[in-house]
């Protein structure tokens, strides 16, 4: 039995770099949001910027999300393995 661990998306330079720069965006984010708190700054004001992060995230996520579709998924029932729908629905769910 294959667990989670033992798969493998191969990923272009291209493609890393991208995620790799929206990921530097997001921590860059979060300790601005850290920053902030321990400046005492106004709760507003901190919302304001975790509401960004939260986008920020979403954002990478469905870019993820997206690619994994069109390759790890079209892959998967190419060859067969219809459980790929499940774990397509699955992740939806957590997303909602």
């Amino acid at each position: 039995m294959e667990s989670c661990c033992e798969r493998t998306t191969m990923r272009t330079e291209e493609e890393k770099r991208a995620l790799r720069s929206r990921l530097n965006r997001l921590i860059g984010q979060l300790n601005g949001v850290k920053r902030m708190i321990e400046e005492d700054r106004y709760c507003g004001d901190v919302l304001v910027q975790l509401a960004a992060a939260d986008r920020a995230v979403k954002g990478l996520s469905a870019a993820i999300l997206e690619r994994h579709m069109h390759s790890c998924l079209v892959e998967d029932i190419q060859n067969g393995n219809m459980s790929a729908v499940d774990e397509i629905v699955g992740l939806f769910k957590r997303f909602n």
